[in-house]
């Protein structure tokens, strides 16, 4: 007799604890198919440490086929799903069309940058939800550092050398505190006669940077970006960005040649051509995460519209802490949909806290609501994404030693270009083919 096919779209936060889950819960009964863009799961949480040259790409690159042997792993982006017929449709890797037939489906396809109507963003802009744009930062930044101290004109040398991220919030905040003293200890490292200062600036429109987060941790983080020479404005955003800098909501002309946009994400497009309810583009589910009038289909994650039970009327935020446990009762109550397990259980977190790793030994971490900040809010923060990783812990130990005992290694290897990274992709974990042959900025 022929096993219940399971098909999982999505490798994130959530598709990924779904497939474990079931993987080793179910796997007698159920197929589990998972279907991804690529072969690994990407720790998301350390990829600033990435594009500072502290962590190699593959720390943070969990093998699918080595961390899930009893799921079948199928390499494609969801191009759409047919729910009268119970089909995904994709493209592999070689463009080539596919489907996959289910007989339960958990969507899990994660997010997407967060674009805003602002002239020139989508052409000059880069995001950071993927390994391609943290190797095109990385790469990015030295050779802008390269180019800046052999640059004759001092106006071009210092545009060359300044950065700017717009958006305060976690990726943001790690994204300026791991750049600001990677491009220091770049500068450091150049015998160059006209040395550089490398320069900063952190945007967002809210009033203080990680306003998500606690008043007492934003003001930490604030505190170690100001003082590592970062130029943090709030209440300020760009209003337009051009090929030679950006143009700030005040009117301030800031040239630089480097703009990372880290202003939130939204849904992966997939979600609105499915045709049903949305809430800001994130599929509504129930409490049980079972999509209504489709008992066959669940959705964890960002592409997920969860209801909040610690707070009626509200949604779950677009977080990897809720995308995980998410996971988790995405796939239990599939089981319990297949008579698996005991009755479904709805989805109710308790929140644990977060840490904010702002490079070197500093960090900002208030678990289980106990506020804490320098070196012992690093060690926690270190420790917490050690724990929380599925594989490669040894590995990602080992380069925190080697990086607090040897100099980082600040060289391009050029193999992402600007053009294969652009800002609006529906797959940010892919490299793209740039549409023309012009070099790289």
């Amino acid at each position: 007799m022929s096993r219940t096919r399971v098909v999982i779209v999505g490798a994130g936060f959530a598709g990924y604890r779904a497939a474990r889950i079931l993987n080793r819960t179910a796997r007698r009964h159920v197929e589990v198919v998972l279907l991804n863009p690529t072969d690994y799961f990407l720790y998301l949480p350390l990829l600033p440490q990435v594009a500072a040259g502290i962590l190699e790409p593959r720390r943070v690159s969990v093998s699918l086929t080595g961390t899930l042997p009893h799921t079948k792993l199928v390499l494609g982006e969801a191009q759409r799903v047919d729910l009268s017929s119970r089909t995904v449709h994709f493209t592999d890797p070689e463009d080539r069309p596919g489907e996959l037939r289910y007989d339960m489906l958990i969507l899990s396809v994660g997010s997407v940058n967060r674009l805003l109507p602002i002239p020139g963003v989508a052409e000059h802009a880069h995001g950071f939800r993927g390994l391609p744009e943290a190797l095109y930062l990385r790469d990015h930044v030295v050779r802008q550092l390269e180019l800046a101290a052999h640059a004759s004109d001092p106006a071009e040398r210092q545009a060359r050398a300044t950065f700017v991220v717009v958006g305060a919030g976690y990726t943001g905040t790690e994204v300026a505190a791991q750049g600001a003293m990677f491009a220091d200890a770049v500068v450091r490292g150049q015998q160059s006669e006209a040395r550089v200062s490398p320069r900063w600036l952190l945007l967002d429109i809210a009033d203080r940077v990680l306003p998500e987060l606690d008043e007492r941790l934003s003001r930490t983080a604030d505190r170690v970006l100001r003082k590592r020479g970062v130029d943090v404005r709030t209440g300020m955003s760009v209003k337009e960005a051009t090929r030679d800098g950006v143009l700030l909501q005040d009117g301030e002309f800031v040239p630089s040649r480097s703009l990372v946009w880290c202003v939130g994400v939204r849904p992966d497009p997939l979600v609105a051509d499915l045709g049903l309810d949305t809430e800001r583009g994130r599929l509504v589910v129930d409490s049980f995460l079972n999509v209504p009038g489709h008992p066959e289909v669940f959705a964890a994650g960002d592409a997920a519209a969860v209801p909040d039970l610690t707070r009626p009327g509200e949604f779950t935020p677009m977080t990897a802490q809720h995308a995980w446990r998410q996971g988790k009762t995405a796939a239990r109550n599939v089981s319990a949909r297949l008579g698996l397990a005991s009755e479904p259980r709805p989805y109710e977190h308790h929140d644990l806290g977060f840490a904010v790793d702002l490079g070197g030994v500093q960090g900002a971490a208030n678990p289980l609501g106990a506020s804490l900040s320098g070196p012992l809010a690093g060690a926690v923060t270190r420790g917490y994404h050690l724990m929380s990783m599925p594989g490669n812990r040894v590995r990602v130990g080992a380069d925190w030693l080697l990086e607090a005992a040897l100099p980082r290694q600040a060289v391009q290897l050029g193999m992402v270009r600007s053009g294969s990274v652009p800002l609006d992709t529906a797959s940010p974990e892919l490299v793209r083919v740039p549409r023309t042959d012009r070099p790289d900025e």
